[in-house]
């Protein structure tokens, strides 16, 4: 009787281990996308040209940080890495577009909604996946919040 129990509870922390590692993944881009889709209606929402830029730069500006406090905190492989800089510098470009910066022209005032459709479109189909712990997902998302 004691062997069947010991096999038995074996295989059940076989099973319990292995879907707490499969749990303990998340998508940072799919929460980056979240994220900028809310960013997307409030500016819909939002009249003034002003503070459509305003809320654009910040939501770029947060993204930014927090990839670099991921980079920073996270133990991150150089592939995770690759892909995080590349976001980073694709979000940075956007943010240069937007304010007029870097060789583009300054976005006019009367398409900040067309610009945020199609920042919003190009994250959406960016063909990057970086997957991270659950634990660096919760930061992430607090820090969103926070920033």
């Amino acid at each position: 009787m004691k062997p069947i129990l010991v096999l038995i509870t074996s295989i059940f922390l076989m099973f319990a281990a292995q879907s707490m590692a499969v749990a303990q993944t998340t998508d940072i881009t799919e929460t980056f996308k979240k994220h900028f889709n809310e960013t997307v209606e409030e500016v819909q929402q939002t009249e003034n040209a002003d503070q459509k830029r305003v809320i654009l730069n910040k939501s770029f500006t947060k993204m930014i940080r927090v990839i670099d406090r991921i980079e920073s905190q996270a133990n991150l492989s150089k592939e995770e890495s690759t892909l995080l800089s590349s976001y980073r510098n694709e979000i940075s470009e956007k943010k240069n577009e937007l304010n007029g910066l870097d060789g583009f022209d300054e976005i006019q005032d009367e398409d900040l909604d067309d610009f945020s459709d199609y920042a919003q479109d190009s994250m959406e189909q960016a063909d990057r996946t970086v997957t991270i712990g659950v634990t660096t997902a919760i930061l992430i998302l607090i820090l969103l919040l926070l920033l």
